[in-house]
């Protein structure tokens, strides 16, 4: 578990290191808090992740919203046991650290009773999708998505994101995001109207997606009702039901010395992608 602990941090080192974070800060702040990495992730830590993906197929929860959503999804709960890699990659110190530097502002995990915090979202029926909608942040403070490309076997389902520039009220254009493995996208919650377009016959798209929060608290209404959302919505009742806390030392860090080593060397740096052009 160590070694493979260090190995999805090394690898996010890299990653992060080949970003110029001053102009992918000033793309996010431009598209109103919204931005596209595009092969963020590097194919070998992509392969460990899709590793645990076929693994928990049987786990999927299938869920059906009639006018706003179908698909499959596996909850935070189920990843605690059985999905180290994508544990590792959420809780990856060298993330959280790249992820607050990029949003200005100090990031955090979300409480381990949030089912919602790391999971994976499968579309692998055709029809499956979700029509448009906020992330909202049911926390104190904000709530930040990242949606990481793992599967995009499609030519139909795509990220629909529909963002505003900076200081206008009026959306400015309709963008639609493959989601190609190792892509990320990350976005204020609060801020992007965005849906997701339906799968086509024969097609298959798995998107992996992390929370992050400014405050962990939340009000017991809004918890109640968050829990219902996920429970109907996402992941079934059962879901809820079989919780089992564990210990939550660590959560808060921004650094662990277990991921202490020397940096690999930086890369070329990625490319900023987005709808508008960032001069």
């Amino acid at each position: 578990m160590r070694n493979l602990k260090l190995s999805i941090e090394r690898d996010v080192i890299r990653a992060t290191e080949r970003v110029d974070l001053e102009e992918m800060r000033r793309c996010y702040r431009e598209q109103n808090e919204f931005v596209v990495l595009e092969q963020f992730l590097a194919q070998p830590v992509v392969d460990q992740l899709l590793d645990e993906v076929d693994l928990l197929t049987p786990d999927v929860n299938r869920n059906y919203v009639p006018g706003h959503k179908k698909g499959g999804s596996v909850s935070f709960y189920t990843l605690l046991n059985k999905a180290p890699a994508i544990l590792s990659l959420y809780r990856s110190p060298a993330l959280l650290i790249f992820l607050s530097r990029l949003v200005e502002a100090s990031l955090l995990l979300c409480p381990q009773d949030d089912p919602h915090s790391c999971a994976l979202y499968y579309y692998r029926q055709p029809g499956d999708h979700i029509g448009f909608h906020y992330d909202t942040s049911y926390y104190k403070g904000k709530r930040y998505t990242v949606l990481i490309g793992l599967v995009e076997r499609s030519e139909h389902c795509r990220l629909v994101a529909r963002v505003k520039k900076r200081g206008e009220t009026e959306e400015i254009r309709e963008t639609r995001i493959p989601m190609d493995p190792g892509t990320a996208v990350l976005f204020n919650g609060d801020k992007l109207w965005h849906a997701v377009t339906p799968l086509g016959k024969g097609e298959e798209r798995v998107v992996l997606t992390l929370q992050y929060v400014t405050n962990q608290e939340m009000g017991p209404f809004k918890k109640m009702f968050s829990n219902l959302k996920d429970a109907f919505a996402y992941f079934g009742p059962a879901a809820l039901l079989r919780w089992n806390p564990v210990a939550k030392s660590g959560d808060k860090r921004h650094a662990a010395s277990e991921y202490a080593s020397a940096p690999p060397s930086p890369a070329p740096l990625a490319p900023c992608r987005g709808i508008f052009t960032c001069d």
